[in-house]
């Protein structure tokens, strides 16, 4: 089986993330994570926390700590987080551990031996009152494209366009609100993106085939406008420092390297950070996942829109340079942006659903299936409270969840506790199995093809297979006249319910594993289900001895939606 490296785009330190972040990056990352290890593939999936730039420094400033301590807190919150909704992390590092700094700096020195980056003296925002040149993220002003007048140095929020600090109208500190800015000159390493404009092209050329039109199409507007020579160092105190043995003045002041240069290293720092912690009697080789894996290795990025341009373009070109066999991504899976009731998801504003409180409202099953089913891929795709209850009542509660507890429970009733035995599978059994098998190949497309919305349509309707056979046998009525009849039908719903445990893992785990568990098997080995297999609908015997779980998914009444609503706010959000 094929080696499966798998990263999402990192979520930044500076505070839990939200609904938003979840769908467009870590959340799909996990889904195929889990599928491709359920067929069978050695897949590696790792994540981090971006913890370098001015918002940890700022964020860090507002909590009265330290950056080093506030963004080992805040890596602990968002884990337990993630681990809240189950994201399955092979690693999920730190872009500060020393396994990056290491990397980053072994990659500027090669850029700089290639002649891709060259030390120039640049104009840049001072400000007296705070005492400092203003890192990009430390001014703030009016974007001059859109009219944002909360936009960044470095990337208007609104707008998504990537600015200078110099661009901005009206601008201003960050730390003090000062206005008496001052431009005055300093020296800062320039990423020649300009000399490896053809390369990338070129190398673009060569995958976009295999990158939903998202990504390609926001590669090509980059690569149209041109690819400009960008600083790649910054005025801060926290960072990956500039390696002294290279830049010996630049040291001296305390420069650090860009955050957008080694966030995205860390990818390779965080692998190496999983090797490392790899318990006694175990060896785990992270180079061989990263360094001339180009033939053994398919690599599988997922991030929202406004970080494609970072690794569809410029990550690229950082490895094109380096002259050395590292690993390039082969699949770029960008995502549009959920919106809130229309309205930006927005950590800064606190403007939307953040995934701690998702989880202290419901459990993470209800979370992952709804964002995975309306995931934003083709265009925007907006939450509101009537949508997700809608959504939650119909597919998890009714379709899947009703089944489930009323087959095991009308078959413990007439039956006992055991799998009835019954007659054996006629024409309505064959037909299931043929439209099951249909069905899972469906599935299993859409999963192997990056389709979420397609891939949850295709699970729902497997679910609703069951219970379309279920009322055309009517066991209900069967059972009267026809008692090896009625059990044949629930033996074959009860394979049905563990069909749907497999091979809905990936969407629903916590679910999945109370359906699976509810019967017990000496040997439940399987990790699939193939079609072909699927048809037979047989893994589970007569005799085998059941339970009816609890209610797997419980219902979101008027009154609850009410509550969410004034807690999270409604349609005026």
């Amino acid at each position: 089986m094929a080696r499966h490296l798998v990263t999402s785009a990192l979520p930044y330190i500076n505070g839990i993330k939200h609904l938003g972040n979840m769908v467009g990056s870590m959340l799909p990352a996990d889904v195929y994570s889990r599928y491709l290890r359920q067929r069978g593939h050695d897949v590696l999936y790792i994540c981090a926390t971006d913890e370098h730039g001015t918002p940890a420094e700022l964020a860090a400033k507002a909590a009265g700590m330290s950056v080093a301590e506030f963004c080992a807190q805040a890596h602990d919150a968002q884990k337990a987080v993630y681990d809240g909704f189950e994201l399955a992390f092979d690693h999920f590092g730190r872009s500060s551990s020393h396994q990056n700094v290491e990397i980053t700096q072994h990659f500027a020195r090669k850029l700089w031996e290639n002649g891709f980056i060259e030390e120039r003296a640049i104009s840049q925002v001072y400000s007296p009152v705070d005492g400092r040149f203003l890192p990009d993220r430390y001014v703030e002003g009016t974007c001059p494209h859109c009219g944002y007048d909360k936009a960044r140095g470095d990337q208007c929020e609104n707008c998504t366009r990537v600015l200078d600090p110099t661009d901005l109208l009206d601008p201003r500190s960050a730390i003090s609100g000062s206005t008496e800015l001052e431009i005055r000159e300093t020296k800062h390493l320039f990423l020649l993106q300009s000399r490896l404009q053809h390369e990338v092209e070129a190398w673009v050329a060569r995958h976009e085939a295999d990158w939903p039109q998202l990504s390609s199409s926001i590669a090509r507007k980059w690569l149209t406008e041109g690819l400009h020579d960008r600083a790649i160092t910054r005025d801060l105190d926290w960072g990956v420092p500039v390696p002294a043995d290279t830049w010996s003045e630049l040291a001296a002041e305390g420069k650090v390297f860009y955050v957008w240069f080694d966030a995205p290293i860390e990818y390779i720092g965080a692998t190496k950070e999983w090797a490392d912690a790899a318990p006694d009697g175990e060896t785990r080789d992270w180079k061989s996942w990263w360094y001339e894996a180009d033939d053994t290795v398919r690599y599988t990025q997922f991030m929202a829109k406004d970080n494609v341009p970072f690794h569809t373009v410029m990550f690229p070109a950082t490895e094109l340079g380096v002259r050395e066999p590292w690993k390039k991504v082969d699949v770029v899976k960008g995502f549009n942006w959920l919106t809130y009731y229309g309205g930006k998801f927005s950590t800064s504003q606190k403007r939307g659903i953040f995934t701690d409180a998702a989880l202290e409202t419901l459990p993470a099953d209800y979370w992952r299936y709804f964002l995975i089913a309306n995931a934003p891929e083709s265009d925007d795709s907006s939450f509101t409270w009537e949508h997700f209850a809608a959504t939650v009542n119909k597919d998890l509660a009714d379709t899947l969840g009703n089944f489930v507890n009323r087959v095991l429970s009308f078959s413990r009733k007439r039956f006992g506790d055991e799998v009835p035995a019954g007659a054996t599978a006629g024409e309505a059994e064959a037909r299931l199995g043929e439209e099951i098998a249909r069905l899972l190949t469906e599935y299993e497309e859409h999963m192997d093809t990056l389709q979420y919305r397609k891939a949850a349509a295709a699970l729902r309707a497997l679910w609703s297979a069951g219970n379309s056979y279920l009322e055309e046998k009517a066991p209900w009525l069967e059972i009267k006249t026809n008692p090896d009849g009625a059990a044949l039908t629930l033996r074959t719903a009860m394979n049905l319910i563990h069909l749907y445990a497999i091979v809905s893992e990936p969407l629903i785990p916590t679910s999945a594993a109370a359906m699976r568990g509810a019967f017990a098997l000496e040997a439940d080995t399987a990790t699939w289900v193939t079609p072909e297999e699927a048809k037979s609908l047989t893994m589970i015997q007569p005799g085998t001895p059941f339970t009816v779980p609890p209610v797997l998914f419980a219902k979101i009444t008027d009154e609850d939606l009410e509550s969410y609503r004034e807690r999270f706010g409604g349609s005026d959000a």
